[in-house]
């Protein structure tokens, strides 16, 4: 059970502060209900019965909040090459609730963003993530939404520049000294 001014994460909405728990009759069903109030003025109601069964729980502290930071700032996991299956894995691991499966979400689908592009459903996928990434992000650093922001793209952008920029430098190592054209003979014999 959850009290009033509580810090919880509900899956697949975000983090945000119980302002209240009230009593609501919805469909001739009296209920309890914790009202979590969100960023950006956003309220939720879950119901207090089912809110352990839907995965709500206590928002991360800040050792798990540089935990978090820390994979960010990692190689992206190696994911499936089918987008279907990608976004269903991606899809669960963000309806697991999971702070850290849904960085592992946020990375992947920012590199592979950087690298050539996301659908549509991706892109929608990538900016739901962040936002539940950074709301609870906020809460466990006690910082502004744009501070939070900020900090994730930068451990984005600088992890992706040092393991997609020693994939170029092999890239080009193995060209300089192996130049092929587009037949697959080389020029130079």
């Amino acid at each position: 059970m959850f009290n009033v001014g509580d810090k919880i994460v509900y899956p697949m909405h975000g983090a945000g502060t119980i302002d209240s728990i009230e009593e609501k009759n919805i469909l001739g069903e009296k209920q309890s209900y914790y009202i979590l109030k969100m960023p950006g003025e956003v309220k939720v109601m879950i119901p207090t019965a089912k809110a352990e069964e839907v995965g709500v729980r206590n928002i991360i502290n800040k050792d798990s909040a540089d935990k978090v930071f820390g994979i960010l700032s990692q190689d992206e996991t190696e994911m499936e090459k089918n987008w279907n299956k990608r976004y269903r894995d991606n899809m669960e691991k963000m309806k697991s609730g999971d702070i850290y499966e849904i960085a592992d979400v946020v990375r992947n689908l920012s590199f592979k963003q950087k690298e050539k592009g996301l659908s549509t459903g991706e892109k929608k996928m990538l900016n739901n993530a962040k936002q539940i990434l950074v709301s609870e992000l906020v809460l466990a650093e006690h910082a502004s939404q744009e501070e939070i922001e900020e900090e994730v793209e930068t451990k984005i952008n600088t992890s992706y520049n040092t393991f997609r920029t020693e994939d170029i430098i092999k890239e080009s190592v193995v060209k300089k000294f192996i130049p092929f054209d587009a037949t697959g003979t080389s020029e130079n014999l």
